[in-house]
């Protein structure tokens, strides 16, 4: 996780995920996710959402961006979250979230030096630990998701947060 700096219009001086918007050369190689988590990606889209490949492609590119890290070509991602942010802010998104074994980094995990500076305070941290730091409150529920995961709960589906409309909704993407 990472500290947003003081000065961002969104989220200012709250500690996230590293991501971002997609790009147009954003695109993955095969086999990074199961095809379950491909079919959940694709749920409840737009026709001009962006490919699951650009979505996981993007999230690639963000966290070397944001931490410096890389995934090597043996890392499997899973789709785990989808929130789409209410209306009124001042940034709006449809994010996915996906989880990764740390193990998956190639390199030194511990090595930041090749992030850029949109993130600050960089670190490996527990899920424990991470609930006590400024966090949105999506990123608390993202953490909730993570840790029942690694309890090895089982996911009926990907959590949804669909604010799109007039009226939220909560959905699973099965």
């Amino acid at each position: 996780m990472g500290q947003r700096g003081a000065a961002a219009v969104f989220m200012p001086s709250k500690y996230v995920f590293p991501g971002g918007g997609v790009e147009d050369d954003d695109q993955a190689a095969d086999g990074l996710v199961a095809p379950r988590c491909l079919h959940r990606l694709q749920s409840l889209c737009a026709p001009t959402a962006p490919e699951p490949g650009a979505l996981i492609g993007a999230a690639l590119r963000e966290l070397f961006e944001e931490t410096g890290l890389s995934l090597g070509t043996h890392a499997r991602l899973q789709f785990i979250f989808r929130a789409i942010t209410p209306p009124g802010r001042s940034r709006r998104f449809d994010a996915r979230f996906f989880l990764a074994s740390a193990q998956s980094v190639t390199g030194d995990p511990e090595d930041f030096s090749a992030a850029s500076d949109e993130l600050g305070h960089l670190h490996w941290i527990g899920l424990a630990q991470a609930r006590a730091l400024d966090l949105p409150f999506i990123t608390e529920v993202v953490i909730s998701e993570v840790a029942a995961i690694l309890n090895g709960l089982d996911q009926p589906g990907v959590p949804f947060f669909d604010n799109s409309g007039s009226v939220p909704s909560f959905r699973r993407l099965v």
